[in-house]
């Protein structure tokens, strides 16, 4: 696992929550931290946890991979994997089902390819 790399982390949650307008308070609210904790991660002198950081990305309504990439937690050749994952888990026209089919044949062909694969990353049945 990669260091944290916090100082880019909040400047990049900072830029985050700018583009989608709220406030530090609002953000806070929606993520369920508090607004003092949420400061300082943007400052760079809190380390947020993986679960902390999934809740502010629900909040900001980006992937939490990305976060993961930004604090060092995921290496960036794992993010493109994890995306294609999220995007699929996250598409309302398709039943559960059909998105642990498409997973499964996901997970084939990068298999067949001679790619690595992260049990951790896959989905609970």
């Amino acid at each position: 696992m990669a260091s944290l790399n916090v100082g880019n982390l909040g400047e990049y949650l900072r830029e985050q929550r700018r583009n989608a307008q709220l406030t530090l308070r609002q953000l806070a609210d929606a993520a369920g931290v508090s607004n003092p904790y949420l400061s300082q991660i943007e400052r760079g002198l809190r380390k947020p946890s993986a679960e902390i950081l999934q809740q502010l990305a629900r909040a900001l309504r980006i992937s939490a991979e990305t976060l993961y990439v930004q604090a060092g937690i995921l290496e960036e050749r794992d993010r493109d994997e994890a995306e294609v994952r999220s995007v699929i888990l996250a598409d309302p026209s398709i039943t559960e089902q059909q998105k642990q089919v498409l997973l499964q044949i996901y997970e084939s062909f990068r298999k067949e390819n001679g790619l690595a694969t992260d049990d951790d990353s896959k989905p609970s049945s």
